[in-house]
């Protein structure tokens, strides 16, 4: 009768190592989020274009106001009269604001489009560090995208005005603060519009969103009699945000502090209404 010795375990299965356990981190989700935001081509275009609009359209209008100077053609306010090198190197901002916002939406947005967004979560289970990460790491980029452009558009245009009445230069009161705050209202601009792409979960509907309440609705309250306008037309976020770059401040605007408090407000209530959105309902 024979008998069957019992199989120990190999040495070489003994010595097989451990399969490492790895642990969701907040810098883990921000470099998953800076390789998404760079992997895609659009992510390029859309900020090469914010960068070229701030910089062509501050040197257009540079150019455009000082050949009417040099014309010697009287101009009124819609040609610049109280125009400084400041304004005018920002003139682009309007135009940046929508290339960055747009892209914000389609960052956030773009992963429900494709369903891309099911994984993401899978690997975050507790969601809202997602959208933290998104946020902070588009904003940061469009931080400092936008702040290179204003400050190279007002260089270029320092020299194109200097000698008339609009030149201005780096140490004059109040253009390092406009040239931040520009930066900084931009970057504010790109957090909204992950938000709400975030919030809405469909590009055109973040995007319609976004160009209605930086845009239209601006136009909309001009048409409210003038008592209501000056009492909602300085909260709205496009006028607060521009407010933080102005040089000149009036009665019917808000100081650059009371506008930075504003639209920050604004942005925490857009991202407020995405993470309720992202913890109850489903990709």
């Amino acid at each position: 009768m024979s008998t069957i010795a019992p199989s120990q375990p190999s040495a070489a299965a003994d010595r097989r190592p451990a399969r490492p356990a790895y642990r969701v981190t907040p810098v883990r989700v921000l470099r998953s989020e800076w390789a998404k935001l760079w992997s895609l081509r659009s992510t390029w275009i859309t900020l090469g274009l914010g960068l070229l609009f701030l910089v062509a359209f501050g040197l257009i209008a540079a150019f455009q106001f000082k050949s009417r100077i040099t014309s010697g053609r009287p101009m009124d306010r819609g040609d610049f009269a109280d125009a400084s090198a400041l304004s005018l190197s920002l003139f682009g901002t309007n135009f940046a604001q929508l290339a960055f916002g747009v892209l914000g939406v389609l960052v956030a947005a773009g992963e429900y489009s494709t369903g891309m967004i099911r994984s993401t979560l899978a690997a975050v289970p507790r969601r809202l560090p997602v959208l933290w990460s998104k946020a902070a790491v588009y904003g940061v980029v469009v931080l400092l995208l936008g702040t290179v452009g204003v400050f190279v558009a007002f260089a270029a245009d320092s020299g194109i005005l200097s000698g008339t009445r609009a030149a201005m230069t780096f140490s004059d009161a109040g253009v390092l603060r406009g040239l931040l705050g520009a930066g900084l209202y931009l970057a504010l601009v790109g957090v909204i519009g992950v938000a709400l792409g975030a919030l809405l979960r469909s590009v055109a509907g973040g995007i319609s969103v976004l160009v209605a309440s930086l845009m239209l609705v601006p136009g909309l309250i001009s048409l409210l009699p003038s008592s209501w306008q000056d009492h909602i037309s300085p909260y709205l976020p496009s006028n607060a945000g521009q407010a933080m770059f102005a040089l000149h401040h009036d009665a019917t605007t808000l100081s650059p502090a009371a506008g930075l408090a504003v639209f920050l407000l604004w942005t925490v209530l857009a991202l407020a209404g995405a993470a309720v959105r992202l913890v109850r309902s489903d990709a």
